[in-house]
């Protein structure tokens, strides 16, 4: 892999390579990492890189890594970068001839969306937009729960992402995370939403598999001369009549990452939280209360979560080996493409579709929010 943003100081780029490497799938051969050359340079060598294959520029790394002979070029690029540089790498490496990772939220408009939407249809390369908590073995058998119909026909969901660390103006201080989330030249058009709140838009579909039809939203920009959201409220109806609400903080003070599900249908209901993500709380109409945990085997446990748990029972798995979930499964639909075997059609990882989702999403959020909040269809 080759990856650009990550460089010394970044929050999510150390997050990518230590997920990507868990399995030994994935070898970092390259990077540009920074728009600091010193930056990108001083990462590189922290990383073992020699000097050649460590770039100033991600224009640069692209033009001069895709010439370089098929068993020395990466075969794919992770682009780590804030949001307003996923678009112009992404689009620029798949046309290069590489298969991109894209950190979320996919871009900063649904226009750059559907862009890249047609690039990677066009040039046949694989995507993945890593929306990392879709890797958790718990979150899966939620999944698998839902669609299997063992809670019935779903009724309410509310998923949260709850945060506290911008509930003062941290960005003022010139710490560089708060800096650029705080930016709409950096962040989009969206703050608290765009960075966590599609997170949680991503998981209530991919856990009920179920699409949000219309919302209605309100946005506040709560710390005084923040100019983007640091908290909002969604209001969403997805298909199968399903009533939706979705919360998204980082003002909720003494939060630390918060970020729930909570699904209940006619039978059941069920609860996941990030904080606690071996343990799956199941709710029945006619029986007690049931707690599901990562790595036991019981009959009904399904595929998809041990598929997606790598210790025994009790020892705990959390957010790097999700993201590293992602990767591996990412990772092993190329090697099936390089060794000519056909790929899965429906791969376990999130892509283009997830990424698009999300920014309709992000826009309608928006133009609810600004305009009293009405409802906006999706």
């Amino acid at each position: 892999m080759g990856m650009i943003g990550g460089g010394e100081g970044s929050l999510i780029g150390p997050v990518h390579r230590m997920a990507a490497r868990l399995d030994g799938l994935c070898e970092l051969v390259s990077g540009a990492f920074s728009s600091n050359p010193g930056i990108s340079r001083l990462t590189g060598s922290q990383e073992g890189l020699p000097d050649s294959r460590v770039y100033d520029t991600w224009q640069e790394m692209i033009s001069r890594e895709k010439v370089l002979p098929p068993d020395v070029r990466p075969h794919f690029i992770s682009v780590v970068t804030p949001n307003h540089l996923h678009y112009g790498p992404a689009k620029m490496a798949l046309e290069a001839g590489f298969h991109v990772v894209c950190d979320k939220p996919l871009c900063i408009s649904v226009t750059e969306a559907l862009d890249l939407h047609e690039t990677i249809e066009r040039t046949g390369k694989l995507f993945c937009l890593t929306h990392n908590y879709t890797g958790y073995p718990m979150v899966k058998k939620a999944r698998e729960m839902v669609l299997g119909g063992e809670l019935g026909k779903v009724r309410k969901v509310i998923a949260e992402y709850l945060q506290g660390w911008l509930s003062s103006p941290l960005e003022l201080t010139g710490n560089r995370q708060a800096v650029w989330r705080s930016d709409p030249a950096m962040a989009g058009i969206a703050g608290a939403m765009a960075d966590i709140g599609t997170h949680a838009f991503n998981l209530a579909e991919y856990v009920t598999g179920e699409e949000a039809l219309s919302l209605t939203a309100r946005l506040n920009s709560t710390v005084p001369g923040r100019v983007l959201d640091d908290d909002g409220t969604v209001s969403l109806t997805f298909g199968n009549d399903i009533s939706a609400s979705l919360h998204a903080s980082q003002v909720a003070t003494g939060e630390e990452n918060n970020l729930s599900i909570r699904v209940y249908g006619e039978k059941g209901g069920l609860i996941w939280r990030q904080m606690e993500p071996n343990s799956l709380t199941l709710m029945w109409s006619d029986a007690p209360v049931q707690i599901i945990r990562t790595g036991t085997s019981f009959p009904g446990m399904g595929k998809a979560a041990p598929m997606n748990t790598r210790l025994p029972a009790g020892h705990p798995e959390g957010f790097i080996e999700a993201f590293a979930n992602i990767y591996r499964n990412f990772a092993m639909q190329i090697i099936a493409l390089n060794e000519g075997r056909k790929t899965s059609d429906h791969p376990d990882y999130p892509g283009i579709h997830e990424g698009v989702r999300g920014m309709k999403f992000l826009e309608a959020v928006v133009y609810s929010s600004g305009h009293g909040s009405v409802q906006v269809n999706l």
